[in-house]
């Protein structure tokens, strides 16, 4: 009996630390790639990504630091919260407004992925 009570303690404590682990390891990530009307990847676009509808609309306190998109037309921020965010897309006269300006709510401790599309508004 006592061995039985031991190995099940030493089970529960591995699961726990498995998971404990895994949740340190695994952030919240939010990789965005950036496209123009026709599909092609825009580099050097900058991104800012937003909590609230009120910080959005006055471009003031973004969640981190904006980025600039690589080569192939994507940026990662990292450490986030499991919330939906707003987003601002730029290069040039092409931008995101008119849509794709939120981001549904991430999934935690996952890389999350999504599209903005940029246009000139017409």
């Amino acid at each position: 009996m006592k061995k039985y009570i031991l190995s099940t303690l030493v089970l529960f404590f591995l699961i726990s630390f498995q998971h404990q682990s895994q949740a340190q390891i695994f952030k919240t990530k939010l990789r965005v790639t950036v496209v123009d009307k026709l599909g092609n990847v825009v580099a050097d676009a900058k991104v800012t990504l937003y909590k609230t509808k009120v910080d959005y609309d006055k471009e003031t306190n973004p969640v981190q630091a904006y980025q600039m998109t690589d080569g192939k037309g994507r940026v990662t921020f990292k450490n986030l919260e499991a919330i939906s965010y707003y987003i601002i897309v730029r290069k040039g006269d092409l931008d995101n407004f008119g849509g794709g300006e939120r981001i549904s709510a991430l999934s935690d401790r996952k890389m999350n992925k999504a599209n903005i599309v940029i246009t000139d508004g017409l």
